[in-house]
């Protein structure tokens, strides 16, 4: 591609022009006068939905629709996109009597929204518009209406919808978090949601991936090096932990540790001699990548888990690397 006509200048400049004009949408959106009364009614029907909310809209209201959908489905809310085209053909009976629909219009008079708007005035099923006009078709049949504020698109003619879909955009946004706020959705909730890709990576735990009781390498401070050596090399982890007279960890003995202390007696003297004291744990609930940066940081590639002091479980970084976490 030749780029030499380009004139970068002019292109920054208009990006940016239309950058601040979208900007200045989301701040009329902030102190818009019906905002508060309004946001806090929707909030409040969303909360009461036993079902699923259905999320409907025509061309770009549509697409921005499957996304605030999909934000809602993935913070605890079932959630689906309906086409407002199919809709009218058969697929209006995927919305149920326990359901909400959130019909999203600029115009407030997407001809396509007819059937549905009609469906739930039938059926007595709860609509929220959201809409830039409050005297449109939509907006006066609506139970909860979300009006967008007039304010410029980007596009230098005023027709290609760009602010108004950015400020549709943030506010479904806003609705699902306050949804999933008031809910109290966690942080292990939306891993639940999310289990692959770098966001369930994130969200794992030490207890999802550690070895637990039956193959921990544990000896006590009294036990002969000569045991605790068998223990280390029948289970793999090339350390084993050592534990006081409460069956509390107070130490470690790795390879490292072995050769430090490599002579003659050496497997018959105490594990106690040998042993680091005070080893670097982490609870259950550690996680795991918050485990990879404690190994890292201290140069070790092993883990005891402890709940009390009580070691329930072990972890060593190649289970940090088959999950991913690495």
């Amino acid at each position: 591609m030749n780029t030499n006509n380009i004139d970068f200048d002019w292109c920054i400049k208009i990006a940016k022009n239309a950058i601040k004009v979208e900007i200045k949408g989301l701040k009329c959106l902030l102190s818009h006068d019906d905002f508060n009364v309004s946001f806090a009614k929707a909030v409040s029907i969303l909360c009461q939905v036993k079902n699923h909310v259905v999320v409907t809209g025509m061309g770009k209201s549509g697409l921005i629709g499957r996304k605030i959908s999909a934000t809602f489905a993935s913070t605890g809310t079932p959630s689906f996109f309906l086409h407002p085209g199919e809709a009218s053909h058969g697929d209006l009976g995927m919305i149920g009597h326990d359901d909400l629909v959130v019909a999203i219009s600029n115009s407030g008079e997407t001809v396509e929204l007819s059937a549905i708007i009609s469906y739930t005035r039938r059926f007595k099923i709860p609509l929220i518009a959201i809409t830039s006009h409050s005297n449109s078709s939509l907006a006066q049949n609506a139970d909860v209406v979300l009006v967008l504020p007039q304010a410029p698109e980007a596009c230098p003619h005023g027709l290609v919808p760009t602010t108004s879909t950015t400020m549709t955009l943030v506010l479904g946004d806003a609705l699902a978090v306050a949804l999933f706020e008031k809910k109290g959705f966690t942080a292990a909730d939306f891993k639940l949601y999310h289990p692959g890709g770098k966001l369930g990576q994130r969200l794992i735990k030490v207890s999802d991936i550690m070895h637990y009781r039956d193959e921990l390498p544990l000896c006590h401070t009294t036990s002969p090096m000569g045991e605790a050596l068998l223990v280390m090399t029948s289970q793999s982890f090339g350390c084993v932990g050592v534990l006081d007279d409460s069956n509390s960890i107070i130490g470690i003995v790795t390879d490292g540790d072995l050769r430090r202390n490599m002579g003659p007696k050496l497997l018959e003297q105490a594990v106690e001699l040998i042993m680091t004291r005070y080893p670097v744990t982490v609870s259950p609930d550690t996680l795991a990548a918050r485990a990879l940066e404690i190994m890292n940081s201290r140069s070790i590639t092993v883990l005891f888990v402890v709940e009390d002091n009580k070691p329930v479980g072990i972890l060593h970084v190649h289970d940090l690397l088959r999950a991913g976490i690495a």
